[in-house]
């Protein structure tokens, strides 16, 4: 004989530290997956207290408080299906990252993560024991094997969970966001899935938090390594799933109720990738960011170049032209191709522009530093001046105003240096920290060809073609384009790949065709710019290394590769 399951996936997007609110959240989907039926409501790793916690785990106050409001959240979910949710829970002393059943009024089984992560951005053992490993939770007659985020990551947990009989496995998840990962975690629960016989049930938490993004992409496997049904990405989605379970007919006194579980086909929704995926990544960034941190407005420097222009853009897809303000800054140096271009872009978006001159404030700086600068020729001292009478005026209006700031510097300006401390590095939150100026243009004319799912802004061309064309200047003297100090761009983020992305020396990068001497170049920049980086805003993670989550180098540091 047979029976249906009718299991919910709620893939939902907490806020750190905001635990009353998370557990209204859980409650509120809980109560629709109630009304469709469903028997089991499985929610994403750390829901009650959001993702990643860092030492805000070290608090017990916040530890009280998740105790309290769990049982309480059992108590208010007793009649109906059950919910799997994830919290930090205290146990012989010891804290552990917890998967925690509520059935009943009660907590009915509680996992411990078997493998706290230590890598990339991760570093959860700062703060977390290592649990056991898991044996299967018997619920109603099945037998969950639950395994925690990084506990699909290697082997040992599934087979041990499947020796042990469970009849699924169930994956709780805080996966960050980089491009290219939801195909790496669909194959290794594919791996998972066929080693051990089972079927998966991947649950990824949503949302923006600091510079991780989380995109959500929850799905069903079968135990062949099929997707079965699939959540949407970079939204909140609710996903009811039909599965057959097949009764164990001559098990005997104890055995379990259900000899195996599969599920049926259900919604597939699609996921982006590509551009389409990284600047779905940027829009929930920056949106998560400014409303998580109770920011109402926004505000930029609007150069009339191809970052401002892209940063702008993201900015009104994810907020709304009504919630930036931009800021055309123009020196002697700025041409009125610049001016033009900052005024379309503006116009296009359909956010606020004001013109505010820095030529006033250029002559102050020349006048209060003739004396200590009597005899000395004009450099990139008076350059840096103009980018931080920039910066000046984009924190004054951020402080009277209220409105964060937005820095529009590019991964390969923060990778090699080329920005200004208190100047064009200014701001809250760094949209392209994270991005290589080649993907720059390639994010711009994607944007120009495609509204995003859940962009604000508007339809059509929102960066001119010239801004895609031209050179890229900093418009800080006269002529003056950034190649005059760096490679060109595609060389440049080339070399920048292979020294950070693939973590590769000054011979590996040679070895892949590049010049000696730019690649040299290239990695003192980068070596020697890591105290500014240390100053910059945060921005969103979108590539494997991250230069902050990810890449972690000591200022003071006399290393020399030869």
């Amino acid at each position: 004989m047979t029976e249906r399951l009718l299991l919910a996936l709620a893939q939902l997007n907490p806020v750190v530290g905001d635990i009353a609110g998370n557990l209204v959240r859980l409650t509120e989907v809980w109560r629709d997956a109630a009304r469709q039926g469903a028997q089991l409501v499985i929610a994403p790793e750390l829901c009650v207290t959001g993702y990643a916690l860092e030492d805000l785990a070290l608090k017990s106050s916040l530890l009280d408080a998740v105790q309290s409001g769990v049982m309480a959240l059992a108590r208010d979910t007793a009649c109906g299906p059950a919910l799997l949710i994830g919290a930090p829970w205290r146990e012989g002393g010891n804290l552990y990252n917890a998967s925690l059943l509520l059935d009943g009024g009660a907590v009915v089984a509680q996992v411990f993560k078997r493998n706290p992560p230590n890598y990339s951005s991760f570093d959860e053992k700062r703060v977390f024991a290592a649990g056991p490993l898991p044996e299967p939770v018997a619920w109603r007659g099945y037998r969950l094997g639950i395994m925690v985020c990084e506990d699909m990551w290697s082997p040992e947990v599934a087979a041990h969970l499947r020796q042990r009989g469970a009849h699924l496995l169930v994956v709780p998840n805080g996966s960050p966001f980089e491009s290219g990962k939801h195909d790496v975690r669909r194959n290794i629960a594919v791996c998972r899935a066929q080693e051990t016989g089972l079927p998966l049930v991947y649950v990824n938490q949503i949302g923006g938090q600091d510079e991780l993004v989380f995109d959500g992409a929850s799905f069903i496997m079968d135990a062949a390594g099929e997707i079965t049904a699939q959540a949407k990405a970079w939204a909140e989605d609710l996903v009811l799933t039909s599965w057959v379970c097949r009764e164990n007919v001559g098990g005997g006194e104890g055995a379990p109720k259900f000899d195996s579980v599969a599920p049926e086909v259900s919604v597939i929704a699609p996921i982006p990738d590509g551009e389409a995926a990284v600047y779905q990544a940027l829009m929930l960034g920056v949106r998560d960011y400014v409303n998580k941190n109770g920011f109402r407005n926004t505000l930029l420097g609007l150069s009339g170049g191809i970052d401002s222009a892209l940063v702008a853009a993201v900015a009104v897809d994810a907020l709304g032209a009504d919630r930036l303000r931009a800021v055309m800054m123009p020196s002697p140096y700025t041409s009125q191709d610049s001016l033009d271009d900052a005024a379309a872009v503006a116009k296009a978006l359909g956010c606020r522009l004001d013109t505010l001159s820095i030529a006033a404030a250029m002559q102050a700086f020349e006048q209060t530093l003739a004396v200590p600068f009597a005899g000395c020729a004009s450099d990139l001292t008076e350059e840096n001046i103009q980018s931080r009478c920039r910066g000046v005026i984009l924190m004054a209006l951020s402080n009277k105003s209220g409105a964060m700031v937005l820095a529009t510097g590019n991964k390969s300006e923060m990778a090699v240096g080329y920005a200004t401390l208190y100047g064009d590095m200014c701001g809250g939150y760094a949209p392209l920290k994270d991005v290589y100026k080649t993907e720059v243009y390639r994010l711009a004319r994607w944007r120009n060809a495609h509204k995003p799912e859940g962009a604000l802004g508007p339809e059509g061309t929102i960066i001119p073609e010239r801004v895609l064309t031209k050179a890229p200047t900093a418009e800080l003297r006269p002529n003056q384009t950034d190649q005059d100090s760096l490679p060109p761009y595609a060389t440049l983020d080339a070399i920048l790949q292979s020294l950070i992305e693939h973590d590769k020396g000054l011979a590996a990068a040679v070895d892949e065709g590049h010049d000696a001497a730019t690649v040299r170049r290239v990695w003192a920049m980068l070596d020697r710019s890591e105290y500014k980086r240390r100053q910059a805003p945060p921005g969103p993670k979108v590539t494997r290394r991250h230069l902050r989550q990810d890449r972690r180098y000591p200022i003071t540091n006399r290393y020399r590769e030869n």
